[in-house]
């Protein structure tokens, strides 16, 4: 038995290298590729006619709801797969995915796909960290846990900088070497998972840590409104620059590459923050600064304005993750169980409030003719929200209060 022990031991060991890339590359294909790929490819999927603008922006959306499901049932189906083999069929299918997209076969075709790329997303965000975390040395999870989203940041200036070259070749060559991409880094990652991988269950929270604390519950509303407005950047940003402003989509490419570098720089730029001046104010700085860059293509459409917009959104789009962590720690502080359970409520509260405005948006966008303004007003309203939701909050107990002990 102990043989037995020490050789399942031994087969379970994966480098910590070669495990945080193997999460890194999970991040960069199934969020960075397949979902923040498609937003440079809007345009040019409505110049080459294929979709109609109406329908090019629907199928962002679908790719939006995928991810809500993914994430809702990503740990239920891991208990009857297994963890390492889920997330190597997650990575292979979002590869299909974007190679099926080479094929114009109408709006159903690729909605079906566009959902599944948005649920093995949804489940490769939701496992591939805590799949390889506790292989991680601990003083070394901080940066490796930083260095693991900034996938996401990776993928969106990849993106920024394949498609414009791909698109030399023309659409459907685009969509497969983006899926090209996406399996080969699915081939290097295979064997950097743990061959045995024990995901915790979700735990109950005790009576001393109840989800539902008003100010728990305060912050999921938050990061929900939070969701709503990024949505406008992480759907519609390429288009906005590309067709309505009329720099075409070379130049929209740029931006969205400085989007990128932005979410490249988020996750370590977002903690940082929080432990320097504490999460509760680092997220209030963050509703603000998102606030007012989210509604800047409002008033100022130069190369600056457009730039720093991007750059900035782009942060937080990982960065509110880091913070988000932070501040559900500070609201329960030493309790792993109780954090683990509000961060849980989080993440679903942030992919129903983006699924939702994922459609919401792009039924404005399909009925109004000058859409952006709108849902870049919208996006800004939510954040403003956002904010004044925490400032009410400020007063409510944290669990630790309510639970009677003392807040230390």
């Amino acid at each position: 038995m102990i043989r037995r022990s020490n050789r399942q031991a031994r087969a379970s060991a994966v480098p910590p290298l070669r495990a945080t890339f193997a999460a890194l590359s999970a991040n960069l294909v199934g969020i960075g590729l397949a979902r923040f790929g498609y937003t440079p490819l809007i345009p040019a999927l409505i110049a080459a006619g294929w979709f109609a603008p109406s329908a090019a922006v629907y199928l962002g959306a679908a790719n939006l709801a995928g991810y809500l499901a993914g994430a809702l049932g990503a740990r239920a189906i891991a208990a009857r797969t297994g963890a390492p083999a889920l997330l190597r069929g997650s990575m292979l299918l979002t590869a299909a995915s974007l190679c099926a997209c080479a094929v114009s076969l109408g709006f159903a075709w690729f909605f079906v796909w566009r959902f599944l790329s948005g649920g093995t997303g949804g489940v490769l965000m939701a496992l591939a960290a805590p799949s390889v975390m506790p292989g991680i040395p601990a003083a070394r999870r901080g940066l490796a846990g930083g260095a693991i989203f900034t996938g996401v940041g990776l993928g969106i200036a990849a993106s920024g900088t394949l498609v414009p070259f791909l698109m030399q070749w023309g659409l459907a060559e685009t969509w497969l070497g983006l899926g090209i991409v996406s399996l080969v880094l699915t081939a290097i990652a295979w064997n950097g998972w743990p061959a045995e991988i024990h995901m915790p269950e979700p735990q109950p929270a005790s009576p001393a840590t109840p989800p539902a604390a008003p100010a728990l519950r305060a912050l999921y509303l938050e990061y929900a409104l939070n969701a709503v407005g990024l949505v406008p950047h992480m759907v519609f940003l390429v288009d906005f620059i590309a067709r309505y402003l009329g720099q075409g989509l070379h130049e929209a490419a740029r931006y969205w590459v400085i989007f990128g570098v932005g979410a490249l720089v988020g996750p370590l730029t977002g903690g940082h923050l929080g432990d320097r001046i504490g999460f509760r104010t680092a997220l209030r700085l963050a509703f603000v600064a998102q606030a007012l860059c989210v509604a800047l293509p409002l008033v100022i459409v130069s190369g600056i304005g457009l730039a720093v917009s991007s750059f900035v959104v782009g942060t937080f789009v990982p960065g509110i993750v880091a913070i988000t962590i932070g501040r559900t720690r500070e609201l329960i502080p030493g309790d792993p169980a109780g954090q683990a359970a509000a961060w849980s409520f989080c993440t679903t509260a942030f992919a129903l409030g983006q699924a939702v405005a994922g459609y919401g948006f792009s039924f404005i966008f399909a009925h109004s003719e000058n859409a952006y303004p709108i849902l870049f007003l919208l996006a800004a309203a939510a954040l403003v929200a956002a904010l004044a939701i925490d400032l009410l909050a400020g007063s409510f107990p944290t669990a630790r209060a309510m639970s009677g002990r003392p807040a230390g």
